[in-house]
Formats: C-alpha cells, structure tokens, sequence
C-alpha cells in the first residue's frame, strides 16, 4: 500500500521538516510541495494525491487560503482526504472545518506520530480529531495548543487576515462585509486576547506562524 500525499505549507522549513519526515515512514509518498493556494491547484491538478496536508493561514496564493480556500478544495476536489494542519488552533474554527467536509485538523505544536496516524485514518476512511470539534474537547495538553477559544470563526479570520498584511477594506471586501464590521470583530478579537495595540497584535499573529519576525512592528 502507497499513499500518495501533497504538502501545502507557506513556511519552507515547515515543508522541509514535515517531508522528511513522512518519507521515512514505508507507506507514505510525498508527491510534491507547495506554498500557496495557487501551487497547489496546479499540483492536484497534474499529480496523484490520496490525502493533502495543507496548512490553514498561507496568504499571498491566487485562490485565497482559510476557509474560503477549504471551501474551494471541497466543491472542486470532492473526493480528496484533507488534513488541516495548523497553528490556529481554535473550536469554532475546527467545527467550521469539519462541517466543510475536512477529515482531520491537527496543531502544529504535536508530534509528527499524531500527524502520520491522521494521514492513515484519514486514507481508510476515518476521521482523526485530537479535539472533539463539536465541544472543544482537547485530548493534547500540550502548552499553547489552544489559542483564542473564546474567539469566533470570523474574528480568527479577520486577525489572520489583517496580521497577514491586509487592510480593513481589503478585509471587508474579500469577505463581502462593511469595514465597519470587520472592524469590530477586529476590536472584539483583540478585547478577547487581552492585546490592545496592533503591533501586539503583530506579534500574536508570529507567534501563530501568520507572519514573520521583520513584519513584526516595533
């Protein structure tokens, strides 16, 4: 048995790291990288995939990245097993996940094991949560796994977004909302985190992965 895999991660040491380690395990094949939505596109499109691993947060690709984009992957590639693996690890972002159709969302603060028992489960059929996505229910205690849990879907998408280099209207627009409400959920988010200037919020956002070190405001 050969399972074909695609990796899908923004961060090239991410990719790196993670190929090396799937390919030493017998069953696993690791067909081909990419570091935005769009890559990946042409890569589903032109090579064997049995189940893609794809980050949640890779901004910059043309067919967007979050939820729209695992929107996009569900209606285009029906029959495709997905493993979100992700920093933003969050309930109502989970549960919005698995209502889309994903087989398996996993931190990226767990062990590779964890990531290679999803990729199997998810092959036969399964569905591998560490967390119940319908309650929150952690299974890994690991430090730092859980970021935000009191913070809506939206709020999560409007603080990726805008810690990834968009503004309030770029926001607005890409999610068909008025500035005035991204803007809110962007205060409320912030309220929730305890983070009340942006450049903090700059740096929850390198912390989650969702921006580097010299995007970070001093």
């Amino acid at each position: 048995m050969k399972i074909h895999i695609l990796l899908a991660d923004d961060h090239p040491a991410v990719l790196s790291g993670v190929k090396h380690e799937l390919q030493s395990v017998p069953t696993l094949v690791v067909e081909g990288l990419a570091r935005d939505s769009g890559q990946l596109v042409h890569l589903l499109d032109t090579v064997p995939c049995d189940v893609l691993i794809t980050d949640y947060a890779m901004p910059g690709g043309a067919n967007g990245d979050g939820i729209a984009f695992i929107s996009y992957l569900r209606r285009n590639y029906p029959d495709l097993k997905i493993v979100v693996f992700t920093m933003w690890d969050n309930p109502a972002i989970t549960l919005e996940l698995a209502k889309l159709g994903v087989h398996s969302v996993l931190g990226k603060v767990q062990e590779t094991r964890q990531l290679i028992s999803a990729i199997h489960a998810v092959y036969a059929g399964a569905q591998y949560f560490p967390h119940d996505p319908a309650n929150g229910a952690s299974t890994s205690h690991a430090r730092g796994a859980r970021i935000g849990p009191d913070l809506t879907k939206r709020e999560i998408e409007v603080v990726r977004m805008y810690v990834s280099g968009l503004s309030i209207n770029e926001i607005a627009a890409q999610l068909n909302r008025s500035k005035q409400t991204i803007s809110s959920q962007k205060s409320s988010a912030m309220r929730k985190l305890g983070i009340e200037r942006d450049a903090d919020l700059f740096r929850f956002g390198f912390d989650m992965g969702a921006v580097t070190a010299t995007e970070v405001p001093t």
